[in-house]
């Protein structure tokens, strides 16, 4: 099913709404974290009750007020249908776990192919990044965009770490950053990382492998604010995670050749098997 603009433009103002209501939900759960249990997924893989409250009311909102659009949540997984919400309720769970103010709740919406929608909202900063495919980016409805930086030497790069890659990989691509001349950071929050490219606060992001809940939203802030991007969806990253590159276009040669990580060459697409549903070309 193809949607048109003026179904865009209702799930876009439900959009907004909904990240408010989401935001409010995390920053009291935020507030009350000290001495509240944690458990983990897997190594270095956090789950707080949060979490889980989060995801539910996201999910309950859509199905309610979009019943016809699929979800893949981080926490609950889902099955995309012809449009999805892909949705990570709390990204910086091992910040938001230490208490430590640096965690984000991210958003995107697919359909038609490619992500038409991608929000990212810092609760306790109370920034809203909102992106809207062909509509550039905004945060706190004010608009965005990368950096200029050009020279290697001035570059401030965020680089996130994962265990599905090897250790000796992430270490290398860091390694050679530095030796060009690169400042690299690591914030561990995935989505604010790639947020701060579409912002102009840093030059560029690269994970060996992420997770589309962690990610969709924030490529397409990137894109929309005048960066440029590795493939994702086009590579199966809807439900397998993909490599993730994104950078103002003056320094992502750079960060490409260090990691390894193509740039995108064309539109990142899905296309729709016989039964409808989101998969990769």
């Amino acid at each position: 099913m193809t949607l048109d603009t003026e179904a865009i433009d209702r799930r876009e103002a439900f959009l907004l709404e909904l990240l408010k209501s989401a935001a409010l939900l995390a920053k009291d759960g935020f507030s009350r974290q000290v001495g509240q249990p944690v458990g983990m997924k897997g190594p270095q893989d956090y789950l707080t009750e949060t979490d889980g409250m989060v995801e539910a009311h996201i999910r309950a909102r859509i199905a309610e007020t979009f019943p016809e659009d699929g979800f893949l949540g981080e926490e609950t997984g889902g099955r995309p249908g012809s449009q999805a919400w892909v949705v990570d309720p709390i990204d910086g769970t091992a910040n938001f776990a230490r208490v430590i103010p640096h965690f984000c709740i991210s958003i995107a919406f697919v359909a038609n192919s490619e992500v038409q929608l991608g929000a990212i909202v810092n609760p306790i900063l109370d920034e809203v990044y909102l992106a809207r495919k062909d509509r550039g980016a905004r945060m706190n409805g004010k608009p965005i965009h990368v950096s200029a930086t050009a020279d290697v030497t001035a570059t401030s790069f965020e680089m996130g770490w994962s265990n599905r890659r090897p250790t000796l990989d992430y270490i290398t691509a860091v390694s050679t950053l530095f030796e060009a001349g690169s400042n690299v950071r690591r914030g561990a929050c995935g989505a604010l990382g790639l947020a701060y490219v579409a912002d102009g606060r840093s030059d560029g992001y690269a994970e060996l492998h992420m997770n589309s809940w962690d990610c969709l939203a924030g490529l397409l802030l990137v894109r929309e604010a005048g960066g440029v991007t590795g493939p994702f969806l086009s590579l199966g990253g809807l439900t397998e995670g993909a490599p993730v590159l994104a950078a103002n276009p003056h320094v992502a040669q750079l960060l490409s050749r260090s990691t390894g990580i193509a740039l995108l060459a064309g539109p990142d697409l899905l296309v729709q098997d016989e039964e409808g549903l989101l998969r990769t070309a």
